[in-house]
């Protein structure tokens, strides 16, 4: 089985078998992301698909756990084509317990509630979307291609139909002019969502994409790690809805997680010691994509 790169996963897909089932991102214009930028976007044909199953069967045996859908976004494809592809995976490997994709937003409210329902019972249980900003001035900005409320209303229709949802939000998108106003519209918007997971990472420039060519001509500014800390502060404390948390990825100043909201006093506490530089902070070093 040989992969196109470049290749992404979530942290969280590190022991998934990696199937390979579109090249690129369908959208592909968000301006702060490099990360398919180099690929024409190409939808896989089946029997690639299937022959990459086989022999990861042979390789691996019948022990196969989880599978992710490679690349950006497979939620793209047509639910009869998902549905192909999910039956050889699931008689590949009876001990799956689950199949997930990143997804965006528009590609699931194409999709019936139905559609979705079917989806789920063929062990599609796990979609990773992009909220980045709930701001939409934000949004625009960054040529997201949809609105906070589509977001929002993709992740509680995946949610209805039983797919687990795990939303990012990217600390510092907003710049340093809208950082509040970017962390508040995100608390609200994951309110409105309650998705089961929520993943603070915090925005690291790519040289290459339009926004870094912004920072660099001066049009925009990023917060301070201390200003970051205090973006996330604000995001923790208007958050209200049951969701678990995570602000562990390697480009975070500072790891939290926990189960919220029950969790939300002690990160507030933890941010409030941080802020006032009684506890280190991640060295720039230590941080990355």
């Amino acid at each position: 089985m040989q992969y196109v790169q470049p290749l992404f996963r979530p942290p969280s897909e590190a022991e998934s078998l990696i199937l390979q089932v579109t090249l690129g991102c369908s959208h592909n214009r968000c301006t702060f992301c490099s990360m398919y930028r180099t690929k024409r976007f190409q939808t896989r044909p089946l029997k690639q698909v299937e022959a990459d199953i086989r022999e990861s069967r042979a390789l691996m045996g019948a022990g196969v756990r989880r599978v992710f859908l490679a690349d950006g976004d497979a939620m793209c494809l047509s639910t009869r084509r998902l549905l192909d592809l999910l039956a050889p995976i699931n008689a590949a490997f009876p001990a799956l317990q689950r199949v997930s994709a990143y997804a965006n937003a528009r590609d699931i409210l194409r999709k019936s509630d139905a559609e979705l329902a079917q989806l789920r019972d063929q062990k599609l249980r796990l979609l990773y979307m992009g909220l980045e900003s709930g701001d939409e001035q934000t949004l625009r900005h960054i040529q997201k291609g949809a609105t906070p409320d589509e977001i929002a209303q993709a992740a509680r229709r995946a949610e209805a139909a039983g797919l687990a949802v795990s939303v990012m939000v990217l600390i510092g998108l907003g710049g340093k002019e809208r950082s509040l106003e970017h962390a508040r519209a995100s608390a609200r918007v994951i309110n409105a969502m309650a998705p089961t997971f929520t993943a603070l990472l915090t925005y690291t420039p790519v040289p290459g994409t339009p926004f870094h060519d912004e920072l660099e001509r001066g049009d925009i500014e990023l917060p301070s790690p201390q200003g970051s800390l205090a973006e996330i502060r604000a995001f923790l404390a208007d958050l209200a809805c049951t969701t678990y948390f995570t602000c562990t990825h390697a480009s975070n100043y500072l790891p939290l997680r926990g189960k919220m909201p029950e969790a939300r006093h002690g990160l507030l506490s933890l941010l409030d010691a941080a802020i006032r530089g009684d506890v280190p902070l991640r060295p720039e070093f230590l941080r990355g994509l």
